[in-house]
């Protein structure tokens, strides 16, 4: 992963080290970590996209002297280095090497002199005193205020000794010069010197002056005593302390990386820095967006191979029964009102659908979408509403594939696993649908029963029916909403497809060249869960179209050689 360059120049060998080698870079939330050539030489760590890029000149650069190194609480390959709002997020191959990266990066930081003298002082000099935690450093203070206040008051003592131990020595000393300049003249003579020194120095008590000064020396002695008692008490009381916090956050660190383990097993969180779905989500709603459409992209990317894999073709449906099984079901008069009411709802035009506020915001052709803008509890259920008139299959055969669920993998690109928990009737079923997860956001489920009716044309009762799906969400007991990794989405989505035939004037047999259908597509979600307004609606403005021309293109596709099924 790195090479590691000592000079050889024996005046340089205390120099920080040079590295340089491929590292992972974590670039945006688009592509993620990426390979990087790093450099770190005379104080500033560069990077390159490759190697051969050396002689381009570097794409950013760090200078190490106000930088700070954080190696990550759960990801043991990872370090980060930021210089103010500037971040690198690193990541080498194993923990040996990232830990000599961390120690090169360190020397540099302790050469430069930067950062409080205390901290560098004791990473210098490999002091066991942590520095690292606030809390830790917050508590400590505090409660040795009394501590510090005592050798505060105890060094004022010392240095009021040091004044009068200076009077005095200036006062033994003048004495003892005196004597020595008397033995100079007299001979060596003891008695006879002190008694010309006292003589020549009437107003200096020599017996006094010693006396006191050696009170004085006592006391210094006392205090300085005292000190060292003060400071190995304080010392004590740290490391008693330090072991503690040292404990504390290991328990912490193994706790944290239990859950972060468990979290990337149960809900595949994206190999990014640290940043999820939530309301206190620090992504900017462009790059969750952007993370998002790739996401939806990929997923497409993914459908398109698995259908020019695909072979075989379906077998035609039966039509269904006049009247329903479903009508002695308990959700029978839930389902037949509701139906009724979103059929009726889905025939007005945008103008009488409750009023003003719809929004064209996609048109393609003959294809019309609207929207309302709405929110409940703070989540986006915006309505919305679409009408498209397709050639080449009829009412029955779209929702036909809309309502059967042999179908929902083939076109229902954004689903996991699907299952009918509960068959109520040939032509009402309870799905239980899971949906792909597409980071940032949290992946979601969802419970609904769906029913397929067919219905009189009210313009013309003996021409075509009007076939209608209707989906709605529900609640089982045996599936509870909200536990384990999804968030349930709640639905009302209605299908209602009419036929139109334009008969050939030759009175030859109708063709699917002669029939069209009119679709108008009625949806309303609730996400059941957190995620930017201005994204939501951003994705639903791409995704929906998209959708009913992809669903479109898949029944033309599938019934083109078959049999009309009016």
């Amino acid at each position: 992963m790195a090479d590691e360059h000592n000079s050889t120049d024996e005046s340089d060998s205390e120099s920080p080290s040079e590295l340089h080698g491929i590292l992972q870079k974590w670039t945006n939330y688009i592509h993620g970590w990426q390979d990087r050539y790093i450099v770190l030489k005379n104080g500033t760590l560069s990077y390159y996209k490759s190697e051969q890029e050396l002689g381009y000149g570097c794409r950013g650069a760090l200078l190490l002297a106000k930088a700070t190194i954080k190696p990550h609480e759960f990801d043991e390959c990872r370090f980060d280095v930021s210089v103010n709002d500037c971040v690198w997020y690193l990541r080498t191959d194993n923990l040996e090497t990232k830990q000599l990266w961390v120690d090169a990066l360190e020397s540099y930081k302790a050469e430069s002199g930067y950062g409080t003298g205390s901290e560098n002082s004791l990473k210098r000099h490999g002091s066991s005193v942590s520095l690292q935690s606030n809390s830790f450093s917050t508590a400590s203070t505090n409660s040795f205020k009394k501590t510090g206040r005592n050798l505060r008051e105890k060094l004022a003592e010392l240095d009021t000794f040091k004044d009068i131990l200076s009077g005095q020595v200036d006062v033994l000393q003048q004495f003892f010069d005196t004597c020595a300049d008397s033995a100079e003249k007299n001979g060596f003579n003891v008695n006879a010197d002190i008694d010309n020194a006292k003589k020549s120095l009437p107003d200096i008590d020599f017996k006094g002056e010693a006396i006191t000064f050696r009170t004085t020396t006592a006391a210094v002695l006392d205090t300085l005593a005292h000190c060292v008692d003060l400071v190995m008490q304080r010392e004590e009381s740290w490391r008693k302390r330090l072991e503690k916090e040292t404990e504390r956050r290991r328990k912490a660190e193994r706790v944290s990386k239990s859950y972060f383990e468990q979290l990337q097993k149960v809900r595949n969180v994206h190999p990014g820095p640290d940043l999820e779905e939530g309301p206190h989500s620090v992504i900017a709603d462009d790059e969750f967006y952007d993370a998002v459409e790739s996401g939806l992209d990929k997923i497409e990317e993914e459908q398109d191979f698995r259908e020019r894999l695909k072979t075989g073709r379906a077998v035609p449906p039966s039509p269904p029964p006049t009247v329903s099984p479903a009508a002695h079901h308990r959700l029978w008069c839930e389902i037949d009102q509701l139906t009724r009411q979103e059929v009726a709802m889905a025939k007005l035009g945008v103008g009488e659908c409750g009023g003003p506020g719809w929004q064209l915001f996609a048109e393609d052709g003959e294809m019309r979408m609207y929207r309302r803008e709405e929110e409940v509890d703070g989540m986006v259920v915006d309505p919305l509403k679409a009408v498209h008139v397709v050639k080449g299959f009829t009412g029955r055969e779209i929702c036909h594939y809309f309502f059967s669920p042999q179908y929902r993998y083939e076109w229902e690109t954004t689903l996991e696993h699907m299952q009918v928990v509960e068959t109520i009737a040939d032509d009402t079923l309870i799905f239980l649908q899971t949906h792909k997860r597409i980071w940032p956001a949290s992946q979601r489920d969802c419970l609904f029963w769906s029913h397929l009716r067919m219905m009189p044309n009210d313009q013309d009762s003996e021409g075509p029916c009007v076939w209608a799906v209707v989906n709605h969400s529900t609640e089982l007991p045996d599936f509870p909403a909200n536990t384990g990794k999804c968030l349930r989405l709640t639905v009302t989505v209605t299908l209602l497809a009419q036929t139109r035939i334009d008969p050939p004037k030759d009175g030859s047999p109708i063709t699917r060249d002669n029939i069209s259908c009119k679709i108008t597509y009625c949806s309303q979600v609730n996400p059941g869960g957190w995620a930017p307004a201005s994204v939501l609606r951003a994705v639903y403005k791409r995704e929906y179209p998209k959708f009913l021309k992809r669903f479109t293109a898949y029944v033309i596709n599938q019934t083109k050689n078959k049999p009309i099924m009016f």
